[in-house]
Parts: structure tokens; C-alpha cells; sequence
């Protein structure tokens, strides 16, 4: 194997590592909110370096990989490989963001059970399994159909969005409980986009066609109603 080959798998195996930690860290962290369990939501917040720093050896090893000037589809995977990493970041700073507040929370009684908040996890941890599946075994249909799932986490966060408000206005005791579950159903509603992010990126790098933004205009539609 050449030195240029084994860079390229080396870039494909930090990726995974990286998925899997980001993986992690959100399972963690939701865990820690449900289980009210501080010391495993600081073990999340602890562990944020290791995602950070597999983004930082992902560039590096592109960076590399793109000075030698690569053949086009090396070059889409190359670049591909460096963007997924920078979404794959932020997934482990919105499990950061879960585990700070869950800790929050934990100081005082639990508003209601979490029904929607460890749904809206499932599902965007589903969508950013299957994405990163895309994307190991060439399977740009499977990376296609993750994007439309986005919507059905939009839609729980802003219904969560509404519920919450109600209570901060009837029970203005709650406002400080419901404002850091508001940020964590935001953090949710990212990763399902980071997932989406990754999803458009497989598409690109298989078929080298930017599907990005082509699901935009019908969801705005159906959020003004036009």
C-alpha cells in the first residue's frame, strides 16, 4: 500500500472513531439528563477533547492528502471527510450543551417526564447512524432518504417550543427548568441537521451532486402555510 493509500484509510478510520464519539457523548448525555446522573453528564463534558481533537487530525491528514493533488474522486472524498468532521464537532458541543444543562436541572425537581426529548435523541442519533453508514458503504440512496427525517424533529422542537412557553406563563417558578430544556430540544434540532449535513455531503461524494438546500423551499412553504 502506498503512503498516499494509507493516509486516505487512516482519513476514513478517524472519521468513524469520531462518529462513534460523538455517538457516545450524546447517548451519555441524554442518559444523564434522564437518569438525573451528574457525574456522568461532567464525564460527557470531561470528554469533549477527544472529539475536538480527532476534528483537528481529520484537517490535518486532508490537508496532506489535498497537496497531492488527487484525482477528482479522492478530492470529494477528501473534502467531504473534512467537512462531516466539522459537523461531527459540533454534535459533541450540542452533548456538551445536553450534559451542562441536565446538570443545571438537577437542581431542582424534574418539571414532567421526558417523553419528546429522549424521542427527538433517538432520532437524531438514528438519522446520524444511518448518515455515517451512507457514507462507509457507498450508499448514497440511504444518505438521501435521511434528509426528509429532519423535518419530524423540527416539528417536535417547535411543538416542545409551545408547550414549555404555556408553562412559563402559567408557572413562572418553572421559567429557569423550561428555558434549559427549551436549549436542549435546540441541540436535538441541530444534530438532526448535522446529520443532514453529513447525509448531503454522501450524496455529493457518491453521485458528485450538491443536493443541498433542494428540500428548502418546500419546508418553508409548509411553515407559512403558502
Amino acid at each position: 500500500m502506498t503512503h498516499y493509500n494509507e493516509e486516505m484509510t487512516q482519513l476514513k478510520e478517524s472519521l468513524l472513531a469520531m462518529a462513534s464519539h460523538a455517538e457516545s457523548a450524546l447517548t451519555r448525555a441524554m442518559r444523564a439528563l434522564v437518569e438525573r446522573d451528574d457525574l456522568l453528564a461532567q464525564s460527557v463534558i470531561d470528554d469533549d477533547s477527544i472529539v475536538d481533537q480527532f476534528e483537528v487530525e481529520i484537517d490535518d491528514i486532508a490537508i496532506h492528502l489535498l497537496a497531492k493533488a488527487p484525482v477528482a474522486t479522492d478530492l470529494r472524498l477528501t473534502t467531504a471527510a473534512m467537512k462531516i468532521s466539522q459537523n461531527l464537532e459540533r454534535v459533541g458541543d450540542s452533548a456538551v450543551t445536553i450534559a451542562r444543562r441536565a446538570i443545571d436541572l438537577d437542581t431542582e425537581p424534574q418539571l414532567k417526564p421526558y417523553v419528546d426529548l429522549p424521542r427527538m435523541a433517538t432520532m437524531s442519533l438514528e438519522m446520524l447512524r444511518d448518515a455515517i453508514s451512507a457514507f462507509i458503504n457507498r450508499e448514497p440512496d440511504k444518505a438521501r432518504a435521511v434528509v426528509p427525517r429532519d423535518l419530524e424533529v423540527d416539528n417536535l422542537n417547535r411543538q416542545l417550543h409551545r408547550e414549555l412557553s404555556s408553562f412559563m406563563i402559567e408557572r413562572p417558578a418553572t421559567i429557569s427548568r423550561c428555558l434549559n430544556l427549551m436549549v436542549i430540544s435546540k441541540c436535538l434540532e441541530r444534530i438532526a441537521d448535522h446529520a443532514t449535513n453529513v447525509a448531503e455531503e454522501v450524496v455529493y461524494l457518491y453521485e458528485a451532486i450538491d443536493i443541498r438546500h433542494s428540500g428548502k423551499k418546500i419546508h418553508e412553504d409548509k411553515d407559512t402555510g403558502s
